[in-house]
Formats: C-alpha cells, sequence, structure tokens
C-alpha cells in the first residue's frame, strides 16, 4: 500500500510556494517535489496543486509516496564476523556504520552487499532481491548480532518466531541520566514521527502505530550515564532508542533522538559513532533441528573503551 504523508498548512507558513511548502514540511528535494505534483501525486483542499500557487495557512495537504523500485543488490567481498554459519542460517556480529540492505543513498557497502558474495547467491529470496535473506534489521550506528536464512524454509521458520515473540535479543546500551529504578519495563505503541518521516515516535491515539515492549534493567550508574541491559519483547524499528527518549533518558551519542552534545561526547569524540546500542545476545530455535541456539558478542572496542572511562571517571 503507497505511503500519504499530511499536513496541515500553517499560518507561519503563509505565503510559501506549494513546491517549497512540500520540500520543507516532508524534508525532500524541491525537483522531487516537483515531480510529485506533475504526477498528481499532491492533493491540497481549498488550493490548487501546483507549483506556483503559494499557501494560506489552514489548507489541508495529502502526499502520496510512488512505490520504491527494487533495484537487485550485487555481491561485493566485503569482511564479515560470522558467529555461526550452517546451510540454513548464518549469524553475523554486525559493526556499527553498515547498513543492512541497500536503500537510497547505500546502494553499496551494505551487509547484503557482503552476503551475497560470502554465501555465493546461497539466501532465501522471500525479501526479494533488495533484501535477500533479511529476516531482522538492527540500525546503521547500532552493532551486533543479527540471524539471515539461506533459504526460503529458514526464513519463514525465522519469520514466524519473531513474529510469536520467540526469538530473544538483548541489547547493552548508555543512556543519559540516572534511572530512579533498578529495573522497568515500557509498554508503548510506535509509529511514524507525524513530522519528521525519517523517525520514529511513541503514539497514544487508539489504533494507531505498533505494539512496542522493552524491558530494561540498571547494570551500572556513572552519575549522568547508566550503562542498561534491554530485552527486546517485539521490534520495532528504532524502538529502544524511542522507548528510553520517552523515559527522559536517550541513549548516549544519539543524533536523532537528543542523546548527542553531551559535554562527555566532545571530549571523547573519536569513540564516538552514533548511538551507544549494541545487539549482544541472541537466542533462537534452529529452523531444520528445532534445537535452541543461543549467541553472543563482545562489545566493539569503542563502545568497551567509553565504559572504561565513564568507570574512571565517574565511580
Amino acid at each position: 500500500m503507497a505511503e500519504i504523508l499530511q499536513a496541515t498548512v500553517k499560518e507561519e507558513e503563509r505565503g510559501t510556494r506549494l513546491d517549497a511548502y512540500l520540500a520543507a514540511r516532508f524534508d525532500i528535494s524541491r525537483s522531487a517535489a516537483e515531480r510529485l505534483l506533475a504526477e498528481g501525486r499532491v492533493e491540497i483542499t481549498g488550493g490548487e496543486a501546483n507549483k506556483k500557487y503559494r499557501v494560506r495557512g489552514g489548507e489541508q495537504v495529502a502526499l502520496t509516496l510512488p512505490d520504491p523500485t527494487p533495484a537487485e543488490a550485487l555481491p561485493e567481498d566485503i569482511p564479515l564476523d560470522v558467529i555461526y554459519e550452517d546451510e540454513d542460517i548464518i549469524v553475523i556480529n554486525k559493526p556499527q556504520g553498515m547498513v543492512v540492505h541497500p536503500a537510497a543513498g547505500n546502494e553499496s557497502g551494505t551487509l547484503v552487499n557482503a552476503l551475497l558474495h560470502h554465501c555465493k547467491g546461497s539466501l532465501s529470496g522471500v525479501g526479494g532481491v533488495e533484501r535477500p535473506g533479511i529476516v531482522h534489521r538492527i540500525d546503521k550506528d547500532t552493532s551486533g548480532l543479527l540471524v539471515v536464512a539461506k533459504n526460503d524454509q529458514a526464513h519463514n521458520h525465522l519469520s514466524e518466531q519473531l513474529k510469536t515473540h520467540d526469538v530473544a535479543r538483548v541489547y547493552y546500551a548508555v543512556a543519559l541520566g540516572n534511572f530512579k529504578e533498578e529495573c522497568g519495563t515500557v509498554h508503548a505503541a510506535i509509529d511514524r514521527h507525524p513530522i519528521d518521516r525519517k523517525k520514529m515516535a511513541i503514539t497514544k491515539k487508539a489504533g494507531a502505530g505498533r505494539d512496542a515492549i522493552t524491558h530494561f534493567e540498571v547494570l551500572e550508574r556513572f552519575g549522568a550515564f547508566t550503562f542498561l541491559r534491554c530485552r527486546l519483547e517485539t521490534g520495532r524499528t528504532h524502538q529502544i532508542r524511542v522507548h528510553m527518549a520517552s523515559l527522559g533518558h536517550p541513549l548516549l551519542g544519539d543524533p536523532v533522538y537528543g542523546g548527542n552534545g553531551t559535554r562527555f561526547e566532545a571530549d571523547h569524540r573519536k569513540y564516538f559513532h552514533g548511538q551507544m546500542l549494541h545487539a549482544g545476545e541472541l537466542t533462537l530455535t534452529h529452523p531444520r533441528t528445532e534445537g535452541k541456539m543461543h549467541f553472543e558478542a563482545p562489545l566493539p572496542p569503542d563502545f568497551a573503551t567509553i565504559l572504561d572511562i565513564l568507570r574512571r571517571d565517574f565511580c
């Protein structure tokens, strides 16, 4: 189903040309806005859907995004940290900074490109040509474990486990602030941010968003920072980052949800490459043998170094 973005023109935006308004409000280029207008993908209640129209304030705008065009990923000889591999699955410790699959702006250098080379084309086709083998994802600047399916039977089996919450995923994180409690649970639905479509947000609107549950426990306290262990009961986009930010404790180094810009980060810039979040443990049922499997990945060196500095300076 095509994605439809909606907005109401504010009074302070009065007088802006419609193509410029679309570009600013929906974070797209001016040329993309013009193209969408020309293709008839913009509707405006109380106005004219052409680039020369100047908004007056109060109009309702709806923008229908075109479906993405699948692009077949190509094999690339990129080193992988393989934790486990057999004929059905491969478990990877993804480095921070690597995108999982190709998309606009990241057509190469992704985990999928590396997997296609490593597995010699032996990946499930359920995810399509742009996401072969991909059962679940972690963010570009999040490191750690994910399992990839090497055939369709394994893919369907793993997808069902994820759907029924039978895959256990544990993350380690450093958050801003000192938590009042030793452990807790955040149960709050997550949806696309109403204005910034690159972000996610908690929604309280009935029937909106997707149910999301994160369990957390405090491992160490460093005054203005807290080292956490987070267990996902669900797996939504940016779930831990959004849930911790909703408690007033965004993840250290997170530029999207308010965890960056600290003096500590500025003083130790070379160790920071985004949010402090690592997928450290993964437990699943093997799709062929039905045996339980547990995997662990150590903290990346820079993450471990930051913890050492926090222990030295704040304990």
